[in-house]
């Protein structure tokens, strides 16, 4: 959790390209974070309590999975996304490749499956609400999203979902 806060608070914005980013919405990001990352160490430190055999339990290594499938969605559509734009350029371009083939918001998609993998491999109600949140902030991101490509580009593909592939 703490590696995925540093990467997405840290390290992510300095390779992005294009226009700058709010000094206000950088204050509020970070001070939900760490309020939310308090949250999620907290019952899992204070609260949770876990059977000796968890690691091998059916919810703790699909949760899992699904955590580490997303993370791998997200940092790769990151990357195609930073790629898309040369130094000094701040016009938007189609994303190509990846899980972008099939939505317009690959990135966020990674992110909420991320997510709902956390909740499921520590079975925290914290968590699950956490997901439930980052589904219903980034969810609707997506789907504008989709929407201004539409809009904007007359090239679009017309097959793209939104967020979730073949379905929305």
């Amino acid at each position: 959790l703490c590696f995925l806060i540093h990467l997405r608070t840290f390290i992510y914005p300095f390779f992005t390209r294009g226009r700058p980013f709010p000094l206000q919405l950088l204050f509020f990001g970070t001070l939900f974070c760490i309020y939310n990352g308090f949250l999620q160490g907290y019952y899992l430190i204070y609260c949770a309590e876990y059977p000796n055999d968890w690691c091998t339990d059916i919810r703790f290594t699909s949760g899992l999975l699904l955590f580490l499938l997303g993370m791998g969605i997200n940092i790769h559509s990151d990357l195609l996304l930073r790629q898309l734009r040369k130094p000094g350029e701040v016009t938007y371009k189609i994303p190509q490749g990846g899980l972008f083939t099939y939505v317009s918001g690959a990135n966020y998609f990674g992110e909420i499956v991320e997510w709902f993998g956390f909740a499921i491999a520590t079975w925290s109600l914290p968590a699950f609400a956490f997901a439930f949140f980052t589904l219903c902030c980034i969810g609707p991101r997506a789907y504008h999203h989709h929407r201004y490509y539409l809009k904007t580009f007359t090239d679009y593909p017309k097959s793209r979902k939104a967020l979730i592939p073949f379905v929305f």
